[in-house]
């Protein structure tokens, strides 16, 4: 059974983000935490999951070939590139 809380350093590896960006996304909202004692910060592994999901670019109204939805990036960027 996975513990419902994690330490700041094992969400940060299991996003494979720094712990900063945990600390940021908790600030944003996007991560629920708790403190515990004296300021021992856990972050809800419910939360974690959660945001994991909500990220998800493979749950297209299309059937998935398991090969997962193609995302661009950066598409603005190409086309002012293309203006100029």
């Amino acid at each position: 059974m996975e513990p419902p809380l994690l330490r700041v350093q094992e969400a940060a590896a299991l996003l494979r983000v720094s712990k900063w960006t945990i600390y940021r996304w908790i600030e944003e909202g996007r991560l629920r935490a708790t403190k515990i004692g004296r300021g021992s910060l856990r972050i809800f592994r419910a939360s974690l999951n959660g945001l994991i999901e909500g990220q998800r670019t493979d749950q297209g109204s299309h059937e998935s070939d398991g090969r997962g939805k193609v995302v661009r990036l950066r598409s603005g960027l190409r086309a002012s590139k293309r203006r100029g």
